[in-house]
């Protein structure tokens, strides 16, 4: 008890507690008042967006290549669950991450020593070469993806064909990703990062190794990425080259400047803003314009929310309690 309340000493620790433990009960009752499937795609891309966030606003190096790993996820995982049949998800989603992080480990070895737009370009021609290997490649589809995925059992005993078993699982993999998050970046680890972002030169002099610790967050991004892109496979039971597009990796930096960089709810909101957006536009007469208007929406929240909506909001929230 006494390390409870040493824990939520300050009103700050209680609020982000309470807003937790509010998130996940809306989080739990959620597929009973709206639709599973959208609920679904928005946790996918939600952890995607966090993963990412991880990268941009913890240590401050901007890829433009992540959704080589958010496809690597999603097509090994497609693979391995249309090749052998017998396979659980669970084991499958792992060989997705598995893959991601790899891959992760690859990119990061080539570029970490990059810095600014160097670094951004080497992550995005790499990026680009993944996806020419993907749609070449013969275990990927080409241009038609891979269709017809079965979901099978979790565990082999929870029938994941049932949406609403199927958003719990979504939704305890989203979880799991959002506190090792959290956990890394409250870690003395994330404090270097941070120091590493803020001023480099500083934490080299201070003998940490800066490219080791860079190198370590890139390939945790890249796997939480890739755990992104293989749930949403076993979710939507197909894998394509348009998560593999450098399309993606621009909208998920949309979606983590929207909500907010360097906060840990920011691209939450960011990337369920962005989806939704696409739901509800694309079976309207505006659909062709989706583009344009998640541009304008990018602009007036720049020009209006230089710290995207969280990062104001926490703001605000400061300086009306001081």
């Amino acid at each position: 008890m006494n390390l409870i309340k040493t824990r939520l000493r300050t009103g700050h620790e209680r609020t982000q507690l309470y807003l937790a433990l509010a998130l996940l009960a809306i989080g739990l009752v959620a597929p009973f008042v709206a639709y599973p499937m959208l609920l679904m795609k928005m946790l996918c891309f939600a952890l995607f967006a966090c993963a990412f966030n991880l990268l941009l606003g913890f240590v401050g190096l901007l890829s433009f290549g992540h959704a080589a790993f958010l496809a690597t996820g999603g097509y090994i995982t497609g693979y391995l669950l249309s090749r052998y049949t017998g396979l659980t998800p669970e084991l499958g989603i792992l060989a997705g991450t598995l893959a991601a992080t790899l891959l992760g480990l690859i990119f990061g070895l080539l570029a970490i020593r990059r810095q600014g737009i160097y670094f951004a370009m080497i992550t995005l021609a790499l990026a680009q070469m993944t996806y020419f290997v993907f749609l070449q490649a013969p275990f990927t589809g080409g241009e038609n993806g891979l269709h017809g995925l079965q979901r099978g059992k979790l565990f082999g005993l929870i029938e994941l064909n049932n949406d609403l078993s199927m958003y719990y699982l979504v939704l305890a993999v989203f979880v799991f990703g959002f506190l090792l998050i959290r956990r890394t970046v409250q870690s003395p680890f994330g404090q270097v990062l941070r120091a590493i972002r803020e001023n480099e030169p500083r934490a080299i002099s201070l003998g940490y190794n800066v490219d080791a610790y860079k190198l370590l967050a890139f390939v945790l991004s890249a796997g939480l990425a890739g755990l992104a892109g293989a749930t949403k496979t076993v979710v939507f039971q197909f894998a394509t080259l348009t998560d593999a597009h450098w399309h993606m990796s621009g909208e998920v930096i949309l979606m983590t400047l929207l909500g907010g960089v360097g906060t840990l709810l920011g691209p939450l909101l960011g990337s369920s803003l962005v989806v939704w957006l696409h739901h509800v536009l694309g079976g309207s007469a505006l659909g062709n314009w989706i583009s344009v208007i998640l541009g304008v929406i990018f602009v007036l929240c720049v020009l209006m929310f230089r710290d995207g909506i969280v990062g104001y909001i926490q703001k605000f929230i400061k300086r009306n309690l001081r």
